[in-house]
């Protein structure tokens, strides 16, 4: 292998406190009842448009008719409070540095905004460790849509068949199928092991360290 695409929330980074602030937040402003984090948790995975619309139905608002007031409000909290007690997961540090002593690159590929997802990334790991940092723009269709991993092999230069893609949801799973590339499930995330099994991961690791027997 030479190259490791990995999701971003769930995956590296336990974002969940940042999202579920942000989206409870969200809600309070707008009027609403708040969601329990259990539900956030749930809701995680498909970008922040699906998140609030999610969010906004479990919160009374069964007509998603308040769903650009959401985006809006949603986007100035979750900008401000993105890093709020995001930590990687244990060992997600130590696999990067193994990673990255036997040459491989490595890339991020989140269905978070880009520039929170930029944001974030540099929080925790620098500026230096990631060849590619992608989150979701405009014009870049979201994952399960293989269009981002397609791009982002693009500027790391590495054949689908040289890369391995590491994800803890089914959209992550979809993703890789999408693509043609092989899947690594990753079990510690926001979804279980049978989640990621009914999803079709080819192979799912419950730690980090089990990374490194597949590149």
């Amino acid at each position: 292998m030479k190259a490791c695409v990995f999701d971003l929330d769930g995956t590296l980074t336990d974002t969940l406190e940042s999202l579920a602030y942000s989206v409870k937040a969200t809600l309070r402003e707008m009027g609403l009842e708040e969601i329990t984090t259990d539900e956030c948790r749930r809701f995680v995975g498909n970008g922040a448009r699906r998140l609030m619309e999610c969010a906004l139905e479990a919160a009374g608002d069964k007509t998603g008719s308040r769903i650009d007031e959401g985006m809006e409000i949603y986007g100035r909290i979750f900008d401000a409070n993105c890093t709020y007690h995001v930590t990687p997961y244990d060992g997600i540090p130590q696999m990067i540095t193994r990673l990255r002593a036997v040459g491989l690159k490595l890339a991020v590929l989140s269905n978070k905004p880009h520039v929170q997802t930029v944001k974030v990334v540099q929080e925790i790991f620098g500026d230096d460790i990631f060849d590619c940092v992608q989150g979701q723009m405009e014009g870049l269709k979201r994952k399960p849509d293989p269009e981002g991993v397609y791009k982002v092999l693009e500027r790391l230069h590495t054949e689908k068949e040289d890369c391995l893609y590491i994800g803890d949801s089914e959209v992550d799973v979809k993703t890789a199928c999408n693509a043609g590339i092989t899947c690594i499930g990753a079990a510690w995330g926001f979804r279980s092991r049978e989640i990621l099994a009914d999803a079709g991961a080819e192979h799912i690791i419950d730690m980090p360290e089990e990374l490194l027997q597949y590149v």
